[in-house]
């Protein structure tokens, strides 16, 4: 995943119309971008708004890139401090399969 833009369609097409998440959930790239996942709205829809969600996963873009490639355990960057969760946790455990590139 090369860019904001690239990464953004690639999960809109992985979410689709009905993502089963039922939650809104943001990625926080810092300086780098957002995406907006609403997965609670129908059909559910993707964008790079800055929304309040019910859970933020801040992660910078270099890590985000290597997560999405397989380069970088999920698990290992939440115990790294690299992957941070705000909100409800649960709903960001349900992101792993939307965010594989």
């Amino acid at each position: 995943m090369a860019d904001l833009a690239l990464a953004t369609d690639k999960i809109r097409a992985a979410v689709g119309e009905n993502s089963g998440l039922g939650k809104t959930v943001k990625l926080d790239f810092g300086d780098d971008g957002k995406i907006f996942i609403d997965g609670a709205s129908a059909p559910n829809t993707v964008s790079n708004d800055d929304k309040p969600a019910d859970a933020t996963v801040s992660i910078k873009w270099d890590d985000f890139v290597a997560l999405a490639e397989g380069r970088l355990d999920p698990m290992m960057a939440f115990m790294q401090g690299k992957l941070k969760i705000a909100g409800d946790m649960m709903i960001a455990q349900k992101l792993a399969p939307l965010l594989k590139g």
